[in-house]
């Protein structure tokens, strides 16, 4: 306690107190704001599927940016969302089908944004429709048929399984088959099947393989619209005639078809920073999906299952901040982490420094204070002839301390108020012999 009272009007020694202080609260903000990971894994789908295509363009994008991402091939969009689900999985990340999750089991899951459109194929044999002139237009048509509704854990099976149940189908009403997209085309082309359905966007590698079939076609979906107002989390995507294939003039003609987004997800506690790095390379990744979706139709934050990220929501309305803008990624990171710690630094201190004057007053008025109490006592004594030995080596003792007292040059008077105060006290004790 001496120390520090013989301390505390010490410029030097509130200098440092204060750089301590700082630092101490800094180190604290920094533990607190911690970076984003440099290596992450997203979970994908089928090793040919266009999740996994565009998980290897994202992979090799974000090793320029010093982040490391590892895929994982699943079974399909509702295994995604069950590993994001589980915190010892390993996985970060997740493209999901739209309509695959119950959003309400899952509150811990965001929208990093919508990223590309899959539609729903359903490819069918001509001749399993005679009696229709080989058109297959309505699900209800599927009767006595043999059909791949996709595999266990899939998207697909998922919303086959949707769209079955609005049109008042079961699956006792066809002959179905839970296969996966490969095993679906072998069957396909070897007249096993009568129809294939397969959620996929238009730019996945296995859709082409679909083209060399012959006598296949494509479903028109004449009641579009009726689905929509049952499944409003899809949407209807018109497919011009041959955009699929030139060549093979898939479709051949102009068609409607029904598709859900897939979506980036992740935790709802994944860095700011990452989201801001996702979304940037997502927008060049995507440039190269043209069939079905216009430029700067994806990244997209509209009609998601799971809420957008609050951070990726401000990204897609009004681009990168103006750091990742200008700076590169790992830059940008570690001075908006700075920004975020001194901030909050400068909150918390210059009140504190608005303080310290007052304080400071207060505690030299405390100091002045009780030397005046000494010299009030030396005062009332100073008419007794017996105690003038005492009140002399008091008054000595008072001058010392006095003289050793340390003010700044605005609390300066004060300090001359007392001295002037203790030499009146002095020529007191001198006129009374």
């Amino acid at each position: 306690m001496n120390l520090i009272r013989k301390n505390i009007y010490n410029p030097a020694v509130i200098g440092i107190a204060t750089l301590l202080l700082g630092g101490l609260l800094f180190a604290v903000l920094w533990i607190l704001v911690p970076p984003p990971p440099r290596a992450i894994e997203l979970a994908t789908g089928f090793p040919e599927g266009l999740y996994q295509a565009f998980g290897k363009k994202l992979q090799h994008q974000l090793s320029g940016e010093g982040v490391s991402l590892t895929l994982k091939t699943t079974g399909g969009s509702k295994d995604n969302v069950a590993l994001l689900e589980d915190p010892n999985s390993g996985v970060d990340f997740a493209i999901v089908q739209g309509g695959v999750a119950d959003i309400a089991k899952h509150s811990n899951l965001v929208s990093i944004a919508g990223i590309f459109y899959e539609p729903i194929w359903v490819w069918y044999r001509e001749s399993a429709f005679k009696k229709e002139s080989g058109r297959f237009t309505l699900l209800s048509q599927l009767k006595g048929k043999r059909v791949s509704i996709g595999s266990e854990g899939s998207g697909t099976l998922a919303l086959t399984s949707e769209l079955m149940r609005v049109s008042g189908l079961s699956i006792d009403d066809f002959y179905a088959e839970k296969l996966r997209p490969d095993e679906a085309l072998t069957k396909f082309s070897n007249g096993e099947l009568d129809v294939v359905f397969l959620v996929s966007a238009a730019e996945a590698p296995l859709l082409k393989k679909f083209y060399q079939i012959p006598d296949i076609r494509l479903m028109d979906f004449e009641q579009a619209d009726a689905y929509l107002h049952q499944l409003p989390y899809l949407s209807k995507v018109r497919v011009p005639r041959g955009v699929l294939s030139i060549a093979q003039d898939i479709p051949r003609r102009d068609i409607e078809v029904l598709a859900a987004t897939a979506t980036l997800v992740g935790r709802d506690n994944v860095s700011p920073a990452l989201v801001t790095l996702l979304l940037g390379e997502t927008y060049d990744i995507l440039k190269s999906y043209a069939y079905l979706q216009r430029p700067g139709d994806f990244p997209s934050g509209v009609g998601l299952d799971f809420p957008v990220h609050s951070d990726a929501e401000i990204y897609l309305k009004d681009g990168p901040s103006f750091l990742h803008r200008h700076l590169p990624f790992w830059t940008a990171v570690w001075i908006g982490r700075f920004a975020k710690i001194v901030i909050p630094l400068l909150v918390i201190l210059i009140p504190l420094f608005t303080y310290i004057p007052a304080i400071k007053n207060l505690f030299l008025r405390l100091k002045l204070s009780r030397v005046y109490e000494e010299l009030k006592v030396i005062d009332k004594n100073a008419l007794k002839p017996e105690l003038k030995q005492q009140n002399y080596r008091d008054l000595e003792d008072i001058e010392r301390r006095v003289g050793q007292i340390q003010v700044s040059m605005l609390d300066a008077k004060e300090l001359y108020d007392l001295k002037g105060h203790v030499g009146d006290v002095r020529n007191r004790l001198n006129l009374n012999p």
